[in-house]
């Protein structure tokens, strides 16, 4: 791998693990259309790592509260941080037992440029949907344990690659009567966890069967890439959901797909 390619791949991850438009579909589509070997798990892993820290840092006074928020609940109180704290551990069951249960299926059968298409094209549609009934009511101090539980079912589906985590659960909490800033916030929240565990994983496997090798320059260039654009990423879509809606993400969704289904059918890639 290349420094370049290690830019571009970094700065894709960053972006796309929380815009809702796919960040694995988008990792594999671009070694697929530029005919760049495969980074390996090593590389994998830095990326992720990247967007975790940039997560952490963005929301770092949110996940203070909510350590508190944790310890209050302990003591049995029962404010809006400690139901928060709650909401964001019974959202984050559902996608850690889909993880544990499909995970190696997910990362093998389904990583297919048609199933990418496919997802891709079908959630952009059931966002249409989401934006067109979801009342937009709701703040994130308001949500309730059954939104928490919908958006953390939701997010189970994003081990299908082209679903995008981000994507299903802000289309879920949509469908709730979220505002898309408190759906979009509640996303990244929930996101954390399963993304930490995700590279948990990832690294015991690793520690187990060998990781590929991966150039250090190239491993720290992306992750220092992905945390950068990933960080810029969240502030984005915050903003810009706070006075728009989702459609311009429907629109590359469907656009996107479109163009990987021709590629595939007519034997271009």
């Amino acid at each position: 791998m290349s420094l370049f390619q290690a830019i571009v791949l970094g700065a894709v991850q960053g972006a796309t693990e929380f815009l809702p438009i796919s960040s694995t579909a988008h990792l594999v589509l671009t070694p697929w259309f530029f005919g760049w070997p495969d980074p390996g798990l090593g590389f994998d892993i830095a990326l992720h790592l990247g967007t975790l820290v940039a997560l952490l840092l963005y929301f770092r006074n949110e996940w203070l509260r909510l350590a508190q928020g944790a310890v209050d609940f302990l003591r049995g109180r029962r404010d809006a941080s400690a139901r928060l704290t709650l909401y964001l551990v019974l959202g984050t069951i559902p996608a850690l037992v889909a993880g544990a249960l499909l995970a190696d299926y997910a990362e093998t059968t389904l990583r297919n440029p048609l199933v990418i298409a496919t997802t891709l094209i079908l959630l952009a549609l059931v966002l249409v949907v989401a934006e067109k009934i979801g009342s937009r009511q709701t703040k994130l101090e308001n949500i309730s344990g059954g939104d928490a539980l919908t958006i953390g079912c939701a997010q189970a589906l994003a081990l299908i690659p082209g679903v995008s985590r981000s994507g299903v659960t802000i289309t879920a909490g949509l469908f709730r009567g979220m505002t898309r800033d408190a759906a979009a916030r509640f996303s990244f929240l929930l996101s954390t966890p399963v993304i930490g565990a995700a590279i948990s994983k990832t690294m015991v496997d690793g520690l187990r069967h060998g990781f590929p090798a991966v150039a250090m320059n190239e491993l720290i260039v992306g992750v220092i890439v992905s945390g950068i654009v990933g960080y810029l990423s969240i502030a984005f879509l915050l903003r810009f959901l706070a006075t728009h809606s989702t459609y311009v993400f429907v629109y590359y969704r469907i656009a996107l797909g479109i163009v990987v289904a021709v590629a595939y059918f007519g034997g271009l890639k």
